[in-house]
């Protein structure tokens, strides 16, 4: 028998106008996707790719296999139940739940530290202001919209709107720097170097903690939930995987033609050098746009997110918006005061983020195993969860193999 949650979702999402159903859509897609593209990761993908060449092309490949394994089981289990992870984890073992919300929230933290800082070495980029002024200015855009009347509205248009912002630009930078595409086609499948480290640290950083729930809590949060919304969960995800995977590869390619060019990337910041080579002075102005756009849209994600696992899918739209201002304020005076977010703590963080991705993956697989009671009757394809005990297995291996490093770090072993 049907929930009678899920019944009522059902009919409120019919009744809503398409236009508004497309737009909450296309917002937790973009949600996913530019929570995925982060400060962090244009760091890494040049850190990376100066270090592996075209090489590093096979790790962006796992990257988004695993992706890809990890996002079609999470947005179908959680859009069918219509309940959030942690609520489902506590359904599952009483407290489980509890400990999820802990870990992604002390993480969202941490790492919306580091995203503020993103955007104040954005606009620095792309305006010439201070970044401690552009980062509080920046954090205080995003608040703004969570103060919105219609915030949710105003949050999937602007998320949409960055994000294809994003993917343009990178596209230019990319077709510019001309990189060797064969060469890169051939490391996909060939690589000349395999590094487990820098793979653990990719799908870390783009797979693992808040990242894994920001689309699909957006999606049930704009009421698109239950049995009868499978098409729309699916569909939705497939593509928020593929904008995810684009972004990825431009970002990787624009890299790519400046360091095969055989320029030597020698700065503190690599990125910003890399453009620059590659589309003199635009070039910088553009980076500094594309990093704005990453670190604000992670900003809400991350803020969004984070907040949505210490709150109810059917609690006041309102006190969470509230509660996501106060996140996000708190996130900016930290930075007003440190101008960073302590790397030790980054690191850290990081390895938290690959030590929720299999506790949380590992509920939602247990629901749609043995929990039909949970998903409205809906009966689970085989072939998903065979996919996605494959991805979980590969995310404990990579927990295990990055964590205790990070442990060492804090504690200076």
């Amino acid at each position: 028998m049907q929930d009678p949650a899920l019944a009522n979702a059902s009919t409120a999402r019919k009744r809503r106008p398409r236009s508004a159903q497309r737009t909450a859509l296309l917002g937790a897609m973009f949600l996913m996707a530019t929570s995925a593209i982060g400060p962090g990761f244009i760091t890494q993908t040049t850190t990376f790719t100066v270090q592996l060449g075209a090489a590093f092309a096979f790790a962006i490949l796992i990257s988004i296999l695993v992706d890809i394994a990890v996002q079609l089981n999470v947005w179908r289990i959680i859009g069918i139940s219509g309940l959030r992870a942690q609520e489902l984890g506590d359904k599952v073992l009483p407290g489980i739940g509890w400990v999820l919300a802990a870990l992604v929230f002390a993480g969202g933290l941490v790492f919306n530290i580091g995203n503020i800082a993103g955007t104040g070495l954005g606009a620095n980029a792309m305006l010439g202001v201070d970044p401690k002024i552009g980062g509080v200015v920046s954090a205080a855009v995003a608040i703004l919209i969570f103060l919105s009347k219609r915030a949710g509205m105003a949050l999937d248009r602007i998320v949409v709107m960055l994000g294809a912002v994003m993917i343009l630009l990178m596209l230019y930078v990319a077709v510019v720097a001309a990189p060797p595409v064969g060469e890169a086609l051939k490391n996909t499948v060939m690589p000349e170097t395999v590094d487990i480290l820098v793979i653990t640290t990719l799908v870390g950083g783009t797979v693992g903690g808040y990242i894994t729930y920001a689309g699909a809590h957006r999606m049930i949060d704009s009421g698109i939930r239950g049995p009868g919304a499978v098409k729309e969960i699916t569909r939705t995800s497939v593509l928020g995987i593929i904008v995810t995977g684009v972004m990825r590869v431009l970002l990787f390619l624009a890299i790519l033609g400046v360091v095969s060019s055989g320029v030597a990337l020698t700065s503190d910041n690599q990125a910003a050098e890399a453009f620059q080579h590659a589309a003199g002075e635009i070039g910088l102005r553009m980076f500094g746009v594309i990093l704005w756009a990453a670190s604000v849209t992670s900003v809400i994600g991350a803020s969004y997110t984070s907040v949505s696992f210490i709150t109810r899918t059917d609690g006041n739209p309102r006190r969470r918006n509230l509660l996501t201002v106060a996140f996000i304020s708190v996130c900016a005076v930290i930075y007003a005061f440190l101008g960073q977010a302590p790397q030790t703590l980054l690191v850290f963080a990081g390895a938290f983020n690959g030590l929720i991705l299999p506790i949380g993956f590992a509920v939602l697989l247990w629901v749609a195993l043995r929990r039909r009671d949970l998903l409205g009757g809906y009966r689970y394809p085989v072939w998903l969860i065979v996919i996605g005990v494959m991805a979980w297995l590969v995310t404990v291996f990579l927990a295990v193999y990055s964590f205790a490093p990070a442990i060492d770090l804090l504690t200076g072993g």
